[in-house]
């Protein structure tokens, strides 16, 4: 079972440990209005996959704010925040900030995007949610990057997952 830590401490991660070369399963996942968005699988253009605990954070809002930014640069990719939070806090956080060119989808009712990527925190104070991460997948459904963040707290690279589309 995998790990990372949570301000130093070690957490334990729950699901299939997802790898670059394999094949991102898709998923459905619930967008602000409720409704199902698939994501993983061949979608015909790059999917850039931003995982955060919740975007009640400093660093997650950081991180979803970059990656909005970069997402208007990628006509090729579709970028996605995938989080806990429910749908309507997601929602509310993009009104809040501005945030139109990337997709907030939540993972809250079958925890199956966690499970299926090996992103879902097992133990420690943030059990249940999502941990940092990034994923790229490729058009016809490869993982071609991943980072799982050592320590949850900090934020992961921004350029290496650029770089794997271009």
């Amino acid at each position: 079972m995998m790990s990372v830590k949570f301000k130093g401490n070690a957490v334990k991660l729950s699901g299939k440990e997802l790898q670059v070369g394999q094949n991102a399963p898709e998923v459905g996942l619930v967008n602000k209005d409720l409704q199902i968005v698939k994501i993983g699988g061949a979608q015909g253009k790059y999917q850039i996959i931003n995982v955060v605990p919740s975007l009640d954070t400093g660093v997650c809002a950081v991180q979803t704010r970059k990656f909005n930014e970069k997402a208007a640069t990628l006509p090729n990719a579709n970028v996605y925040v995938v989080s806990m939070d429910l749908p309507f806090a997601q929602g509310r956080f993009c009104a809040t900030e501005g945030i139109g060119n990337l997709s907030t989808l939540s993972d809250f009712r079958k925890k199956e995007f966690g499970l299926n990527y090996g992103v879902l925190l097992a133990d420690g104070p943030l059990e249940g949610v999502l941990t940092r991460a990034v994923f790229v997948v490729d058009p016809k459904g490869k993982v071609v990057y991943r980072e799982v963040c050592e320590e949850i707290t900090n934020e992961p690279d921004y350029q290496a997952p650029l770089k794997a589309i271009q």
